[in-house]
């Protein structure tokens, strides 16, 4: 019997190992061979504006040490939140990457209903850079100061506009943030990136622009917009003339702006591991540490906990904010 069953059972383990090898394949992780074809990396505002510039700095390094072409995929709009719905609705394989700005942690705060969770549809890669919003005007535009600024706006209420990248931006917080602290009122004017807005700032269909330095930095150096503050309680490097608006006399003001990858939710552990050490090899390599200075943003880096960590604070923190300040989009 046991001679008749020997090839009987043999095959039939083979033809067991044969149907679980795919579904072992399946299961483990794609991390070995990760990644193995062009990666999607998408920026959820327009060419142009800050996020794309920071980006723009890092693709071709990324690139580089991951041995796959990073592709960046411009998909503006809604603060941000078009884009990254586009990620949070892709295959968590590593392949389709969100390149945001600390609207990420806003947006929940201010939109009345987004088409993803933001704490639970993604997972936390690793901080790119961080910077200052900076407040920029028409250069005809009457005020040279924050203080003649507010004096203005407290003498001619609601006869001034402020635009931002979008609803829901840091921008758009910190022009928010500033009627609130000063008491004054003036009317946001929400663009679809940072390009947009700059060029309709210099050309005098808005007065004012809250925005990340790097969309408007080449413009002030080139005597095309005037600079008014920024909006941190450190000053720019990029900028060391340019006062905070604390220095402006606006008391308890700080809203920092910052640049961070994440991935879809339960995109496999060393996928994330792996996306997590080049980000960090990149912003340590002194050129791209230069190229992110001469925007006025520095280097950062850091684990997907601790930029996890910032997320889950910068919820609440805006959501009380958007509160206060009763802000909210339909």
């Amino acid at each position: 019997m046991n001679l008749f069953l020997a090839p009987w059972l043999r095959a039939g383990l083979l033809a067991v190992a044969a149907l679980a090898a795919p579904l072992a394949t399946q299961a483990q992780p794609p991390a070995g061979d990760y990644p193995n074809k062009p990666i999607r990396l998408v920026v959820p505002y327009p060419p142009g504006g800050g996020t794309d510039v920071i980006a723009r700095i890092v693709q071709e390094r990324f690139s580089s040490l991951l041995g796959q072409q990073v592709l960046i995929d411009n998909r503006g709009g809604a603060a941000g939140s078009i884009g990254t719905e586009v990620v949070a609705k892709s295959p968590p394989d590593g392949y389709t990457v969100l390149f945001t700005l600390s609207s990420h942690t806003i947006n929940p705060a201010i939109y009345n209903k987004l088409n993803f969770d933001t704490a639970k549809d993604f997972a936390p890669v690793g901080m790119v850079a961080s910077l200052p919003q900076i407040l920029v005007a028409n250069t005809q535009f009457a005020p040279n100061t924050v203080a003649e600024l507010i004096a203005l706006a407290k003498a001619k209420p609601d006869s001034i506009s402020f635009a931002s990248v979008g609803n829901g931006s840091p921008g758009h917080l910190a022009g928010e943030l500033l009627k609130l602290r000063t008491g004054t009122q003036m009317t946001h004017i929400p663009y679809r990136g940072g390009g947009p807005a700059v060029t309709d700032v210099m050309g005098g269909q808005v007065p004012l622009l809250w925005v990340s330095i790097p969309a408007a930095a080449q413009f002030v150096k080139a005597g095309k917009l005037k600079a008014l503050a920024v909006s941190t309680t450190k000053r720019s490097a990029a900028f060391p003339d340019v006062p905070t608006m604390q220095e402006a006399g606006i008391a308890d003001f700080d809203v920092d702006s910052w640049y961070a990858v994440f991935v879809p939710a339960k995109t496999p552990q060393p996928v994330i591991d792996k996306l997590n050490r080049v980000i960090n090899v990149v912003v340590k390599e002194p050129e791209i540490r230069d190229k992110l200075l001469a925007q006025g943003s520095e280097g950062v880096g850091g684990t997907p906990e601790q930029l996890g960590k910032v997320v889950g604070t910068e919820l609440v923190r805006w959501q009380k904010l958007a509160k206060e300040a009763n802000i909210k989009v339909d």
